[in-house]
């Protein structure tokens, strides 16, 4: 699903919601979790653990001229529930696109994952100017659920 704004994408992965949540609270996994290509390695973060932490991202892509990095900024923390970041380039304020992941128990110890890519909050025409939204698309986040599923299986 999506609109001009947002792109949603969910999945029913065989594993925990503790489980998933233990991958997508490490940045170290984050590479692995990418579907995007954007993503090489964290920038030796610590465990997100709550709202309003920040942890940096080693970035490639054409769009910024190659090697870079972001800085994210924890903007929704519920345990085995949900992890939100905001991301900005390393050492600036977020410009307003996020990425929600939403964690929901089902029976048999499955779970509903749902990510979203939200970048109805960028204002800034300079960056509208730079960056061509979405920068990355619908197919780019199903990978990266796919990516969450096996991951799981790995840990």
């Amino acid at each position: 699903m999506s609109d001009d704004k947002t792109i949603t994408v969910t999945r029913t992965i065989n594993a925990s919601t503790k489980d998933l949540f233990d991958v997508l609270t490490n940045p170290e996994r984050h590479a692995e979790l990418d579907g995007s290509g954007f993503v090489v390695s964290d920038e030796k973060s610590n465990r997100i653990t709550g709202s309003g932490q920040v942890f940096r991202m080693n970035m490639t892509g054409d769009h910024m001229g190659g090697e870079y990095q972001t800085d994210n900024t924890v903007v929704g923390y519920d345990p085995n529930h949900l992890v939100a970041w905001q991301t900005a380039p390393a050492g600036t304020e977020p410009p307003g696109w996020q990425w929600v992941w939403e964690l929901k128990a089902l029976d048999a110890g499955d779970t509903e994952v749902t990510l979203t890519y939200d970048w109805s909050k960028v204002t800034d025409r300079e960056i509208l100017q730079k960056v061509t939204f979405p920068l990355v698309g619908q197919d780019q986040l199903e990978d990266s659920l796919g990516n969450l599923a096996a991951a799981v299986v790995k840990n």
